[in-house]
């Protein structure tokens, strides 16, 4: 069961879900929810609580993402997913950025409003197979040719579950640009402040009065801390027993899955 006590489940009125190691693993097919997460993501629901996910997820467009959520059973629509690319697309009007993407195939239509001519910026996302020397290359040489170089990395994060094993992150590519470059990237994704505050105001509870459940000790657990929230971690998707000796991260509670954490929640109601 949960540690540290119950004092972390009381006033709450909205939860902020990741999705990938939470809701379900990723793979082949779409994936598999993990247990127990579609009935607790109804009883959520039920129960008058305020849902929205809050996800780095960049290897589809919301839209397809949430029909592969509502094909795994989850009732879910686009206006309850917080998600980086939108919010890239923000950032890059607000300050007349064109990019150069390089992101997964699938989520280029994210971006088919935005001016991509003679770019001034590169911005990065999971793009998995599509992450070849050639391609990290190219956006090496863009941003090295560049007077102030700009790289927006959509999430930070260093690996992820799938059904068939660990995958490296869009943070793992992000880094060797960073160090090629001697740059800083700016992410637009979790553990973003910014991320969280914008995913928050489309929740509608103010942070003490919401808690982020994510399989991320950092991105997750972390960066919702730093606004002020309550933060569970699952031990399910990337969760790794070393999370729990974390040097600087420490959980509101660690619980086994979504369904025991959600118990918890509507019980303190």
């Amino acid at each position: 069961m949960a540690e540290r006590g119950r004092g972390w489940a009381r006033a709450v009125r909205g939860l902020l879900l990741d999705v990938s190691g939470v809701l379900y693993d990723s793979g082949a097919g779409g994936g598999v929810p993990i247990a127990g997460s579609v009935e607790a993501v109804r009883r959520i629901k039920a129960s008058g609580l305020k849902l929205q996910l809050c996800t780095n997820e960049t290897q589809a467009t919301r839209e397809s993402f949430v029909r592969k959520l509502r094909a795994l059973g989850f009732d879910i629509s686009v206006s309850q997913v917080t998600a980086p690319a939108p919010a890239a697309c923000h950032l890059l009007r607000e300050r007349g950025l064109r990019p150069h993407l390089l992101v997964h195939h699938d989520l280029v239509p994210e971006f088919a409003e935005i001016d991509k001519t003679n770019p001034n910026c590169v911005v990065l996302g999971d793009a998995a197979e599509n992450f070849t020397y050639a391609n990290l290359n190219e956006a090496f040489r863009l941003l090295i040719g560049m007077e102030k170089p700009v790289l927006i990395s959509l999430g930070k994060g260093r690996y992820y579950k799938e059904t068939d094993g660990l995958k490296l992150d869009v943070g793992a590519y992000m880094k060797a640009l960073e160090y090629a470059c001697d740059i800083q990237a700016e992410v637009v994704g979790k553990p973003s402040k910014r991320f969280f505050e914008s995913a928050l105001a489309e929740l509608g509870v103010p942070p003490e009065q919401a808690i982020m459940i994510g399989d991320d000790i950092v991105n997750d657990v972390g960066g919702a801390q730093q606004c002020g929230m309550r933060a569970l971690q699952v031990r399910t998707g990337k969760f790794r027993p070393s999370d729990e000796n974390h040097p600087e991260v420490k959980p509101d509670a660690y619980v086994n899955n979504l369904a025991e954490a959600v118990d918890i929640i509507l019980q303190e109601m």
